[in-house]
């Protein structure tokens, strides 16, 4: 199988010969990966005062972290402070076909790996940004309204973007979307299906009607969206903490929908343990729990989460030992 039958044959289900691979530097990958060129009409603002750096976003928004801890901060002022402001937004410009100049070149070269590419937002991640997070849970209930004409706005941006990134050559749309604390779901399944599924449904149905595959990033436990996720059009799940779920229970459950698993080896309870006995042995459960629906991954930001290139190692050897079994 190439790379790119493999990464098909695991996120349906039909076969695959060995779990996926997605790991950086020179290590197995599986994926050709891309994403949106620079903005034409937007260039990010950066200031430091005290101990804080800000920058501007394409939204409009400000983000504020603490030099040299955070990576990526948290919103500082929404672009949205007064719901009279839905009416000026100024939405981004991810829709400018000049954007995907790189991505069409990218994807335009002999390969056999499977194309994705990285979508700068969702209908929740993107909109919950725009009001500040606190702030957008109490709008979900006591401006409804409001909140039905932002999601239309960020949908019909994306449905865009899905488009023109399925013209530039995408096989897959790959989003970040965290509906998850460490125990339960931001959103109860009633709001989430009320709220968000439809704009789900349009989303990932304007993907499949262009012939891609749905790949979700989302932190925290999701257990009780998951089957909602998958009905809404989710095709593979990217999950880094896998240990917070029963992962037999998980690997029942998505094998049932015919849906994958993209993973490293947990990064909360496992990795940053640098217990080489127990990343190895979670590593190979994993490949043997998982298997037929199966992306094995490394975590991009080692140093995040306390954990060396060594121990990132030791998974990823693990994994090779299994599938060269």
């Amino acid at each position: 199988m190439t790379p790119r039958e493999v990464i098909l044959a695991n996120l349906e289900h039909s076969g695959a010969e060995r779990p996926g691979m997605n790991f950086s530097g020179d290590r197995m990958n599986d994926f050709l990966g891309s994403g949106l060129g620079p903005s034409r009409t937007f260039k990010e603002k950066v200031w430091t005062e005290g101990q804080f750096e800000y920058s501007t976003d394409e939204w409009g928004n400000i983000w504020h972290r603490i030099v040299g801890l955070s990576q990526g901060g948290e919103i500082f002022r929404p672009a949205i402070t007064d719901w009279s402001q839905l009416d000026t937004l100024q939405l981004p410009d991810f829709d400018d076909p000049a954007r995907y100049d790189d991505m069409r070149r990218t994807f335009a070269q002999p390969t056999d790996k499977f194309k994705s590419v990285f979508l700068p937002g969702w209908v929740f991640a993107s909109s919950r940004y725009l009001r500040k997070m606190e702030i957008y849970f109490t709008d979900l209930v006591d401006y409804r309204e409001e909140i039905d004409r932002l999601h239309a706005m960020v949908t019909d941006l994306f449905v865009r973007v899905i488009r023109l990134s399925a013209e530039a050559g995408a096989e897959a749309i790959f989003f970040c979307e965290d509906l998850g604390t460490q125990d339960r779901v931001l959103i109860g399944p009633a709001m989430w299906r009320d709220i968000f599924k439809p704009h789900y449904l349009k989303l990932t149905g304007a993907a499949h009607e262009c012939g891609m595959k749905v790949l979700q990033h989302s932190c925290g436990y999701n257990w009780e969206l998951i089957d909602d996720l998958v009905e809404a059009g989710i095709d593979c799940f990217q999950f880094d903490q896998p240990a917070a779920y029963n992962m037999p229970a998980l690997a029942a459950k998505l094998k049932q929908h015919r849906v994958a698993l993209w993973s490293p080896v947990d990064i909360q309870q496992v990795m940053p343990t640098g217990n080489r006995a127990l990343i190895e042995a979670e590593a190979e459960k994993m490949v043997r729990l998982f298997n037929g629906g199966l992306i094995m991954k490394n975590y991009p930001d080692l140093h995040g989460i306390g954990v060396k290139e060594e121990w990132d190692g030791w998974a990823y050897n693990a994994v090779l030992r299994v599938i060269r079994c």
